[in-house]
């Protein structure tokens, strides 16, 4: 069955910009090669994280949204532990009012930068 999931990861913060967008595209090609939809995906940069972890203070976070077989989470949170770069990672199932939630909150910052433009 096809459900749609969120899934957040934070990369450690030693990476160079080139190493993030690398490490990005690795993860979203992954998604698309094992049949996945992806909805949206966010880059929200560098943040300073609740407590350390591995001794880092900070890491850069990316956010996908996408729609795949309930099987396919297991082999991605496989490849978030092989991958030394990811110092941290959730995936959670959206249910139907956390992806109107998703929808609304994408329509209004597309909202916002449009009337950011004019």
């Amino acid at each position: 069955m096809i459900n749609q999931y969120e899934t957040v990861f934070i990369m450690t913060p030693v990476l160079s910009e080139e190493q993030m967008k690398e490490t990005v595209n690795k993860f979203e090609q992954y998604m698309l090669d094992n049949g996945c939809e992806i909805v949206n995906r966010e880059n929200w940069g560098m943040r300073k994280l609740a407590y350390p972890i591995a001794k880092k203070t900070s890491g850069f976070y990316q956010l996908f949204e996408f729609r795949a077989e309930g099987s396919f989470i297991k082999n991605l949170e496989i490849q978030y532990k092989r991958d030394e770069k990811i110092i941290r990672f959730m995936t959670v199932t959206l249910d139907k009012h956390a992806i109107q939630y998703n929808e609304k909150r994408r329509l209004n910052r597309s909202e916002n930068n449009n009337n950011k433009i004019n």
